[in-house]
């Protein structure tokens, strides 16, 4: 995804707003006689949900306590919203905020309103859970692999945006290789990301689940699960006994991002063929004079 130099997009939600407002607060009522300016009341019925949302799953106990909040003081930040039609918005950024208003039985809610492309919004979802700590490890896995699958994002720039090393990155990706049962202990907090790190290393679902058992089992620590895990064999050392195919080492979702990026560099039909650990990149093409500017390219020579 091309972003302009200077995009307030990776610097958080903080580059959204005003200083003054995230400092002081603002008087909305005033501002709203003013329909010039970006904040207004907006009816919570003329909102919609985000689609890209990143968070499934929002704490109850901290929702009902900023619901008590919001009936006592208010909104203090305003929801980010974007215009689809006459009276109707769509959430970019606030969803918590958005529930607990409806909690708290307001009917209105303040809003900034803001231009933002379709490829923005997961973005800037993604920022503020991150940066507000709401996502569990398997919720921000999903959203970084949908920045690389869907935007075409490879894990250094996405790791440039939220603020984050590559090599956080691409741990958290990682995890999407669990078996579902060992994704829904992650979201509910049964095993930490940790863990996982830990379980996924082994690339057999067979020998994860029996790791995780003995984990949930006998309440082991990160590193005595990365002890016992020595002790399992990974079906990425073929044995005549076990001829078993590995499990891709990469989700597909960022192989497809890989070859996609692949393509529009080099210009020809690629493709990424995963063994395991291993692996071979096929790069097609139709002539002699195709090859030697395939070649210029790789190796970066002048044709």
């Amino acid at each position: 995804m091309n972003m302009k130099t200077g995009s307030p997009l990776g610097k958080g939600l903080k580059a959204l707003l005003p200083v003054s407002f995230m400092e002081n607060g603002m008087d909305l009522e005033a501002e709203t006689s003013e329909r010039n300016s970006p904040y207004f009341q907006c009816s919570i019925d003329f909102i919609s949900a985000n689609p890209y949302q990143p968070r499934k799953d929002v704490e109850h106990a901290a929702l009902d306590q900023l619901a008590n909040s919001i009936r006592e003081k208010g909104i203090l930040q305003p929801l980010i919203v974007r215009k689809i039609e006459k009276n109707r918005y769509e959430l970019i950024a606030g969803e918590r905020r958005l529930r607990a208003a409806k909690m708290a039985g307001l009917e209105r809610v303040p809003v900034i309103e803001k231009d933002i492309a379709l490829s923005d919004r997961l973005e800037i979802a993604l920022i503020e859970n991150i940066q507000r700590e709401n996502l569990n490890p398997l919720e921000e896995a999903e959203a970084y692999a949908k920045l690389m699958s869907e935007f075409g994002m490879t894990q250094d720039s996405v790791a440039k945006r939220v603020g984050k090393n590559r090599s956080t990155i691409a741990n958290s990706v990682r995890i999407l290789q669990l078996p579902e049962e060992i994704k829904e202990d992650l979201a509910a907090g049964i095993i930490s990301s940790g863990h996982a790190r830990v379980l996924v290393s082994l690339g057999d679902p067979k020998l994860m689940k029996l790791l995780r058992d003995e984990i949930v089992t006998n309440k082991l620590s990160v590193r005595d699960t990365e002890a016992l895990a020595k002790n399992y064999k990974s079906p990425q050392e073929p044995t005549k006994k076990n001829k078993e195919k590995p499990t891709p080492s990469l989700p597909d979702s960022y192989c497809q991002s890989l070859t996609t990026n692949m393509i529009n560099y080099l210009g020809s039909k690629t493709k990424i063929i995963q063994n395991g650990n291993r692996g071979k990149i096929e790069i097609a093409y139709s002539s002699v004079d195709e090859l030697e500017r395939l070649q210029a390219l790789i190796t970066k020579q002048n044709p």
